[in-house]
């Protein structure tokens, strides 16, 4: 502050105010009278030009953690699917057969998204513009499951009051997607075989075979393998279905997809239910990547839907907020001498313990990966910047 005199013999006190950050910055000088009203003005000033610094560097950090979990690989095409990881390798296997007309077989648990990757085999197709249509073998009665299958003409049996065309003629020209294959009784799968080998199905009451031209994609959570093996499949009928194979690892084998999901889920959720811009936290990222997640994708997405129903508008998703075996579970890898697995106990400290598997993890990327920084990030599904932060912040 420097005090000078003007020519009308007037006292000033020369302030200087700093507008920006770094380089960027402005250095504003101001010559105010030394009254109290004048004074009380500029430190007014001073006042809101802090506080906009202030948000200035909370916005930057709130940037600088996003930037921990890169979401560079987000929608499928539609926007209904959301591709990462091992998952756009499958979507890109179904580009390239879905202009061919074999039959798939797709595999893997509950919840990993075999309907979506069965509606991508047909969305990539030229029988796009024609009906896909789901059924579920378990959701029907075995008794029934022929009748809606292959539909029946009015009459044909006690209560068929009505004509009924069966999924396959709904399906015609289109994809017709049959989930869970494996649970099929053995009286019915013949029948499905002479459908895939000569596209004829016969109709319960109908006294000719109809030709229909349909797409079969399949799909189960069972080892078809084993089934065959104990006789409750049919071998002739395996083959014909796996003429090519998708099988989609569970997300616990695919954690490095899961940040680009939940941010994903998030967005779509805050977008639905009104919420502005939800954000997830590092740490709370950190337990949600390390839980086993049984239910697979269906679940992490209805987990983040809950979450973003009971937040505040632009709120932040600590971990308080997530469900509380969630927050209470960390993985458990079995002990080896390789150096590639560690054992942790679940009665630890959960800050400590995810630090050590932190540590272990980023070692091991750089190692694999000659201490190339880009190829060990992308390895742990962060960005070099995250890498980068996670490494100061663990004395790495």
């Amino acid at each position: 502050m420097r005090i000078t005199e003007t020519a009308s013999n007037i006292e000033t006190v020369n302030r200087t105010l700093r507008i920006g950050e770094c380089s960027e910055g402005v250095e504003v000088q101001i010559d105010c009278k030394t009254d109290v009203e004048s004074i009380a003005t500029i430190n007014a000033v001073k006042l809101i030009v802090h506080t906009i610094h202030d948000l200035e560097r909370a916005r930057l950090e709130r940037e600088e953690r996003a930037t921990l979990w890169p979401i560079d690989e987000l929608p499928l095409d539609n926007g209904q699917a959301v591709a990462v990881g091992e998952m756009r390798k499958l979507m890109a296997l179904a580009r390239r057969i879905a202009s061919t007309n074999v039959s798939v077989l797709i595999t893997g648990e509950s919840g990993t998204g075999k309907e979506i990757l069965a509606r991508a085999v047909h969305a990539f197709s030229a029988r796009a513009a024609k009906p896909f249509v789901a059924m579920n073998c378990t959701a029907i009665p075995r008794d029934l499951l022929e009748s809606q299958m292959f539909g029946h003409r009015r009459g044909a049996f006690t209560g068929a009051d009505r004509d009924h065309l069966g999924v396959i003629r709904a399906a015609r020209d289109g994809t017709l997607f049959l989930d869970e294959i494996g649970e099929m009784g053995l009286d019915l799968q013949p029948k499905i075989l002479r459908f895939l080998e000569s596209g004829e199905i016969a109709p319960l009451g109908d006294p000719e075979p109809v030709n229909v031209n349909v797409r079969i994609v399949a799909a189960t959570n069972t080892n078809l393998e084993d089934l065959v093996r104990d006789g409750r499949f049919r071998e002739d009928l395996f083959y014909r279905l796996n003429v090519f194979r998708l099988s989609i690892p569970p997300l616990r084998k695919r954690r490095d997809e899961i940040p680009s999901l939940v941010n994903e889920f998030v967005r779509r959720a805050a977008l639905e239910f009104h919420k502005g811009h939800i954000r997830v936290s590092e740490e709370t990222m950190e337990h949600l990547i390390v839980y086993a997640w049984p239910g697979n994708i269906r679940q992490l997405q209805n987990e983040m839907r809950r979450i973003v129903a009971l937040a505040e508008p632009n709120a932040i998703v600590g971990p308080g907020d997530i469900a509380a075996e969630i927050r209470a579970a960390l993985p458990i890898f079995p002990s080896s001498g390789d150096g590639r697995h560690i054992a942790v106990s679940l009665t630890e400290r959960l800050m400590p313990t995810l630090n050590r598997i932190e540590c272990e993890m980023i070692k091991i990327a750089l190692r694999d990966h000659g201490g190339k920084v880009d190829a060990a990030a992308r390895a742990l599904g962060i960005s070099r910047k995250g890498l980068y932060l996670k490494r100061q912040r663990l004395g790495l």
